[in-house]
């Protein structure tokens, strides 16, 4: 910066006497220093918006490097393939059992619904894990789909046990057995909310990603490969995504982010589902280990083959 003064002010002062000398003008050396100052004066006002424009350029390409991170993904999937998937996720929810549709497990404080097995707590009661089921509901009320008389009674879960509710199944309770029917014939439904679960997770996901260059690379790295979306949709739907500090053991999660925070390849295709695949299991071999008396031991198996699926 004080070269570019200098310049200025030598060719101001070379053009000033130049002038003089050929008796354009004559200027008193206060005058000729005032006129100096003005160069330099707009010299600096130059340089200062300069660095502002410069400032400003390198705010907007933080700006959009933040967006790039944080955008909803564009994900493509035809109807036939996400019916696929939705057979898949309810095979390995309720092995294909119609019946198996509306379960209370045991050792499980709630009872599970649908293809996902969407969790619907009873009032008042604190879980663990995300209730997923009261927010299926409001994606059929937004479709306009005419509910079963059960969910339009109840907003929460309304068996008190888990004996009340296997009671009145095993005596083939006309309101189960109409969700039963209802959740069988919507599962359509059912999978539009899950895939739009996945498409809405990689956002949240990044919000609390410590390397958030690689969740999304290996995000897409699985979602561009074929066959890549089904362990996505059924991870999410599985396990969830992995940001809820309630969703830990240890401090450590189990969910979509921490199965791709694991993942450190680049090749997509075969390599891709394989890493994830082996991504997800060591994640739930860790969640059980580290659930100590919870006894979780007796899942695993179920877990891993469940695992072993994203590689076909």
């Amino acid at each position: 910066m004080k070269s570019k003064k200098i310049k200025a002010i030598i060719l101001l002062g070379a053009l000033s006497a130049s002038l003089t000398s050929f008796g354009f003008f004559k200027k008193s050396p206060k005058a000729k220093n005032e006129n100096v100052k003005k160069v330099v004066k707009k010299a600096d006002n130059l340089n200062q918006n300069k660095n502002i424009t410069k400032n400003i350029n390198i705010n907007e390409d933080k700006n959009k490097n933040s967006q790039n991170l944080s955008e909803r993904p564009k994900l493509s999937i035809s109807k036939e393939e996400l019916n696929r998937v939705a057979k898949r996720i309810f095979q390995n929810e309720a092995a294909g059992k119609k019946n198996d549709l509306v379960v209370w497990n045991s050792g499980e404080n709630f009872p599970s619904l649908g293809i996902g097995h969407f969790i619907w707590y009873k009032k008042n009661e604190k879980g663990k894990f995300e209730e997923s089921f009261p927010p299926l509901v409001e994606f059929y009320k937004s479709k306009n789909i005419e509910l079963p008389k059960i969910i339009k009674d109840n907003k929460f879960a309304p068996w008190k046990s888990r004996e009340e509710f296997l009671k009145l199944k095993q005596n083939n309770n006309p309101e189960i057995t109409e969700l039963i029917n209802f959740l069988y014939n919507t599962q359509d439904t059912q999978i539009e909310f899950i895939f739009n679960r996945l498409e809405d997770s990689l956002e949240k996901m990044l919000k609390v990603a410590k390397n958030k260059e690689n969740v999304k690379k290996q995000f897409y790295r699985v979602a561009n490969s074929p066959n890549g979306l089904y362990p996505l949709i059924d991870y999410v739907n599985f396990k969830g995504e992995g940001i809820s500090p309630s969703e830990t053991y240890n401090g450590q999660g189990w969910g979509l982010l921490q199965v791709l925070e694991n993942m450190k390849g680049s090749q997509t295709g075969r390599a891709a589902l394989e890493e994830f695949s082996q991504s997800a299991k060591s994640v739930l071999e860790r969640r059980v280990k580290n659930s100590g008396a919870k006894n979780e031991q007796r899942w695993l198996r179920g877990w891993l083959n469940r695992c072993e699926t994203y590689n076909n």
